[in-house]
């Protein structure tokens, strides 16, 4: 099923869930001593690996972050190829002082912000949706 490419349905639409928990970024230089089940997301860079995962795993595995998010996802299927979406929700929380990291995955957008800023950065998006 192709996603939504419609920059006005996508932001129309985009409704915003805010997942329960806190995450963290953390680096390993080898992904093999994570249970895969625990990851949220994985990036592979040339200096070390990044894994997003719950706070409390990262405690578990007594990994070092320095950022406490909190993740949203916007429930719409954005098509991968839709353009300006990332630039919209990016701008209107930048407006609020509100930085953002996004992950584009098949079927979603997924935001994480500092855990401070979680409710604000809710009222940013949902008011973005309503314009």
């Amino acid at each position: 099923m192709a996603g939504e490419t419609n920059l006005d349905n996508l932001l129309r639409n985009m409704t915003p869930l805010l997942n329960e928990g806190d995450y963290v970024y953390c680096t390993v230089t080898d992904i093999d001593t994570i249970d895969i089940k625990n990851v949220l997301g994985i990036f592979k860079e040339e200096e070390a690996v990044t894994v997003i995962l719950k706070k409390e795993i990262a405690d578990q595995l007594g990994l070092k972050y320095e950022y406490i998010a909190a993740w949203i996802t916007l429930t719409i299927h954005s098509s991968l190829e839709a353009t300006g979406l990332t630039a919209a929700f990016a701008a209107a929380l930048a407006k609020e002082a509100i930085s953002c990291n996004v992950v584009a995955a098949y079927y979603h957008d997924h935001i994480f912000v500092a855990k401070k800023d979680a409710e604000r950065a809710m009222a940013a998006l949902k008011n973005l949706a309503d314009k």
